[in-house]
């Protein structure tokens, strides 16, 4: 068992100038660009009072998330199941950390910093062509941010559809979750249940939604 800096350090080479030297303080040209071209974003949050750490796929059309300046990210709160996982640890803990990914490109951008939760009309209204307007847009102070190399995304060959199981392989995403409660599932089907959540979706494109 590895239990110090030391024995872990031994067991893998220091990592090369290029690595250590990518890591920005700041959002530059390439970054924000990325951004812009991203629809979809993993952010990790920090549990409460010592809990566990919880990370939330966040998505929306490309440049749903918005770089005003170089150390200021903006991305809106889109409805979900009202746990509120993400929202509650940032009032704990303003600590947080955001992976873009570009559909099609192996790179990543890792973006690392400090949150604030805006209820402003301002930045609302920055938001207004979103499907559904945000009750609150979570403003992000960059601290760190560089592009990650593609090897993960090409072991994986996560954007390669020759490579992809069947959805059969999984129960539905209804039988496994009455499973995991306990519960007798009624009769809801994967096509069933995407077709509920696309109307759910187009709800959110109603006035006042």
């Amino acid at each position: 068992m590895i239990t110090s800096p030391e024995q872990l350090r031994a067991r893998y080479a220091q990592p090369g100038e290029r690595a250590l030297r990518k890591q920005l303080a700041q959002l530059d040209v390439h970054c924000r660009r990325f951004v812009a071209l991203a629809p979809f974003c993993v952010i990790a949050s920090a549990g409460q009072g010592g809990g566990l750490l919880d990370a939330s796929p966040r998505g929306g059309a490309p440049g749903f998330v918005k770089s005003p300046d170089a150390h200021t990210l903006l991305l809106p709160d889109a409805g979900g199941n009202n746990r509120l996982d993400t929202l509650e640890n940032l009032l704990a803990d303003p600590r947080l950390g955001l992976l873009f990914m570009i559909p099609g490109v192996d790179e990543t951008l890792r973006v690392n910093g400090t949150a604030r939760l805006r209820d402003e009309a301002g930045l609302i209204d920055l938001f207004a062509h979103e499907r559904q307007r945000p009750k609150l847009v979570i403003e992000v102070a960059v601290q760190e941010a560089y592009l990650h190399c593609a090897k993960a995304f090409m072991r994986s060959q996560l954007w390669q559809p020759d490579s992809w199981g069947a959805r059969e392989a999984l129960p539905t995403m209804n039988q496994m979750i009455s499973d995991q409660m306990g519960a007798v599932a009624a009769t809801e089907s994967q096509d069933d249940m995407l077709a509920r959540y696309r109307t759910q979706l187009a709800e959110e494109q109603r006035p006042g939604a």
